[in-house]
């Protein structure tokens, strides 16, 4: 099993997130630091645990930069499912702005039928969009974010106590 660092760390894929916000006061609640990563400048609250990075303006800048540092024990905020399966397979937690969680179990499929509704719209077939982001979607967000950080933690404290067996 693989040590967790000391401090978990929320990544934020921060071009069309709908929850910077909550994702704020939610890591203000629990002391952690957050990276809001985006391909240009945007703007962030001061605070000294709130660090804005610009990737640049390459096609997956932000991607890269957030799946070469997000592992074990961190949390990633982002709908983009190519990045969320980088960052599941690098041990980190992800979770969609809806509150979706992606796990080791759900992405391979869920990047399936996203690489298939790919193909289809490049064919000419009329798929529709994603479903519009919903009150009920922040709620789900945050109940997930929060039951996401209380899990992590759990595991923290109990890890020096299996290392003593």
């Amino acid at each position: 099993m693989t040590p967790f660092l000391n401090t978990t760390r929320i990544y934020v894929d921060a071009d069309a997130c709908p929850v910077k916000d909550e994702i704020y006061r939610v890591a203000a609640r629990h002391g952690l630091p957050v990276s809001v990563v985006a391909g240009n400048f945007i703007r962030v609250p001061q605070d000294p645990m709130i660090e804005r990075v610009a990737a640049g303006a390459g096609m997956d800048a932000a991607d890269d930069w957030i799946a070469e540092r997000a592992g074990r024990g961190d949390i990633v905020i982002t709908s983009d499912i190519p990045l969320a399966s980088r960052c599941v397979k690098a041990g980190a937690e992800v979770i969609a702005p809806n509150g979706k969680p992606f796990t080791e179990q759900s992405i391979g499929m869920t990047l399936a039928v996203r690489n298939l509704m790919t193909d289809l719209r490049s064919s000419g077939e009329v798929t529709g969009g994603p479903k519009s982001f919903a009150p009920r979607d922040r709620s789900a967000f945050l109940s997930a974010l929060d039951q996401t950080i209380r899990r992590i933690q759990r595991q923290r404290a109990e890890q020096p106590a299996q290392k003593q067996s």
